[in-house]
């Protein structure tokens, strides 16, 4: 009893009088209270505490669609053929120029209830000729919608499947009548006598000046009692998984770095060492711009360094790639495909060591969008120069960062990009199963000569939505982009 509120006391009552079957209105009239919502939520927490029994039931109605209302109005369209036919020698033509767009419909409807034989000429049936003058139950069906909306169970259920396969026809409806009733234990408890203070769930300053807090009674709470969750304003998953990404690489130590959507080819792919041929470059891998068409690359030396790189492989003890490098090819703007394209400015302007930088950014590519690819996405990018820089530091390095991204099992395995050597793909394990989740390696000399880098450039990279994807249980991609507000209230915060 101490649990109960004051229109939880008064609904108890209410029922009590009234008996079993009470609807929620008559409660409403006879407890006293305002409000509708006010009666229903008070009977809710009295059935949760086992108090009130809530029976429903569920009432289907049928009711006219448009196309409906039209068929009354009209008649069906077979049964206006039918008459037109009842007259001889019709013909398809015939039907079609009297019926216009309806013919197909007619004609069908005709063949299925059985009225016409369809040929040259069209020729009533036995039961064709009956329904000229007996109207058919579907016909009654709609006659009697007319006047309003049916209980479905008061129709004939094959006579409303039969109207339900012809579109717009009829309409249903569901309507749910609660009723409500005391348990044993509330009938008890009704009758053992509530005392029916007013209560009051604070203290506020008018209660305390005024001294009517001597005549109210504090409404006590049972902590254990149900209540709805309350979800905290909080970034977006994504957004966590970024914030706790660049807290790792600034906590190793790292330079966070950034640049441009829009770049050249010469900064995306030729000063990589990515041949001009690739596929890479191809359209169905690349966003290339109409605006701006083309991207000058003002510096002349730096050109024909990387010029001689392709062709002859320079003085890096490379062949290259043959051919004739084209300038024009590397002066197309493009939307950047990948975040190297940054990390390699960066090393352009920082060529001395010590050089510790990493870039979380988005990149393009004309990929067919499903479960596991997007267009539009981020990477994650992470490179060292230093004069004592190794394979064995970069293993290192990874393995610490995926550590602290909480993945303790890493390996590697040899793997190819066009401008590391040697190359390594990492993968980690996640609930007994090996899964990839980036790239690694040194750049190879075609990429640092340039830019008179003279030490290792240990780099690895990976996307951040597959590793989203993995912490947060995703098996779709686009479940990221979705803003299911279900699932982002009770996202995990990181």
């Amino acid at each position: 009893m101490a649990e109960l509120s004051f229109s939880e006391k008064k609904v108890l009552l209410a029922i009590k009088e009234l008996g079993a079957g009470a609807s929620i209105q008559q409660i409403r009239e006879k407890a006293g209270l305002e409000k509708v919502e006010e009666a229903s939520s008070a009977a809710s927490w009295l059935q949760t505490k086992g108090l009130v029994q809530i029976s429903e039931k569920i009432t289907k109605f049928i009711s006219l669609g448009a196309e409906g209302k039209a068929f009354y109005e009209n008649g069906l369209p077979e049964r206006r053929a039918l008459l037109l036919v009842s007259n001889g020698g019709k013909t398809m033509k015939d039907l079609s120029d009297e019926m216009k767009g309806e013919t197909q419909i007619a004609l069908g409807w005709l063949k299925r209830k059985g009225w016409v034989v369809l040929g040259k000429e069209l020729v009533l049936t036995d039961a064709g000729k009956r329904a000229i003058s007996e109207a058919g139950a579907d016909e009654w069906t709609i006659e009697k919608l007319s006047e309003g909306p049916a209980e479905a169970s008061a129709l004939d259920a094959n006579v409303i499947a039969l109207l339900k396969s012809r579109q717009n026809v009829i309409e249903e409806k569901e309507t749910v009548e609660r009723t409500y009733s005391l348990t044993a234990e509330g009938k008890k408890l009704a009758s053992s006598g509530l005392d029916m203070k007013e209560q009051v769930s604070q203290l506020t300053p008018e209660l305390i000046q005024s001294g009517k807090w001597r005549e109210v009674e504090l409404r006590k709470y049972d902590v254990n009692t149900f209540a709805p969750a309350v979800y905290p304003g909080k970034s977006h998953p994504l957004r966590q998984t970024i914030d706790e990404i660049r807290e790792i690489f600034l906590q190793m130590g790292f330079t966070e770095i950034d640049g441009d959507f829009v770049e050249s080819a010469f900064w995306d792919m030729d000063v990589l060492f990515v041949p001009q041929d690739h596929p890479a470059r191809e359209m169905q891998d690349t966003f290339y711009l109409s605006n701006p068409k083309a991207m000058p690359v003002d510096d002349d030396l730096l050109v024909k360094k990387v010029k001689k790189i392709h062709e002859t492989g320079g003085n890096t003890g490379s062949i290259g790639w043959g051919g004739t490098w084209s300038k024009e090819k590397a002066q197309r703007g493009m939307l950047r495909t990948h975040t190297t394209v940054e990390t390699i400015r960066h090393l352009a302007q920082h060529a001395e060591p010590p050089v510790k930088a990493f870039m979380i950014g988005k990149v393009f590519r004309r990929e067919a969008i499903d479960f596991k690819h997007l267009a539009e996405f981020h990477q994650i990018e992470g490179i060292v120069m230093e004069k004592k820089a190794s394979l064995k530091m970069l293993l290192g390095m990874i393995r610490e960062f995926y550590s602290r991204m909480g993945f303790k099992d890493v390996r590697f395995r040899p793997g190819y990009f066009p401008y590391t050597e040697p190359s390594m793909e990492i993968e980690v394990m996640l609930n007994g199963k090996w899964m990839e989740l980036g790239g690694s390696g040194i750049f190879r000399p075609e990429v640092v000569a340039p830019f008179k880098i003279r030490y290792p450039v240990l780099a690895w990279g990976m996307g951040l939505e597959r590793l989203a994807m993995l912490r947060l249980g995703l098996s779709d991609i686009r479940d990221l982009y979705i803003s299911d507000m279900d699932w982002l209230r009770k996202a995990p915060i990181r």
